[in-house]
């Protein structure tokens, strides 16, 4: 990665960082693996990674940067942040939601939300979502929202049904 921009996300894992960052790059185009940091000796007492045990995977798609981080068991990822895909058609997002979802909890799925086999969350939503969103017709945000909380994985024909009436 060429340079460092001024905010980046670092995704915690346990030991699952490389594998996390490669299933990352394998589903978003425009997108690789950067530099790979090891753990060496210093620090074994505090860390308890073995030497050569990867640090960090930087990775990025669609030109978000990323950092994937192998920091042990302390910290878990969850629903605090999730991450947000803005699709412009259905085949897009019934893409995205199939390979995002696989091996993920799937009772976390609702609302476009879904968790994927490390833990993270993300939105896999329509791009028109946040114009329905706002149009402050309030027989449209009944309809609307009661369209969207009966949805996992988000319908946009459905969703724009709901919203016209």
């Amino acid at each position: 990665m060429p340079s460092i921009q001024k905010i980046t996300p670092c995704l915690w894992f346990d030991r699952e960082a490389e594998e996390a960052a490669k299933f990352y790059v394998s589903i978003f185009k425009n997108s690789r693996i950067g530099r790979i940091s090891r753990y060496g000796e210093a620090g074994h007492e505090v860390h308890g990674m073995p030497a050569g045990t990867v640090l960090t995977v930087e990775f990025e798609f669609e030109g978000q940067g990323f950092t994937a981080l192998n920091g042990g068991p302390v910290f878990k990822l969850n629903e605090a942040v999730s991450f947000q895909i803005h699709c412009e058609t259905q085949q897009e997002i019934d893409f995205y939601w199939e390979k995002l979802s696989q091996g993920g909890a799937k009772e976390a799925q609702q609302c476009g939300w879904l968790k994927d086999k490390f833990g993270a969350s993300w939105q896999v939503v329509p791009a028109i979502l946040p114009e329905l969103l706002a149009d402050s017709n309030r027989s449209k945000a009944e309809r609307r929202m009661k369209a969207l909380l009966g949805m996992k994985k988000l319908d946009i024909e459905k969703l724009k049904q709901a919203h016209a009436g």
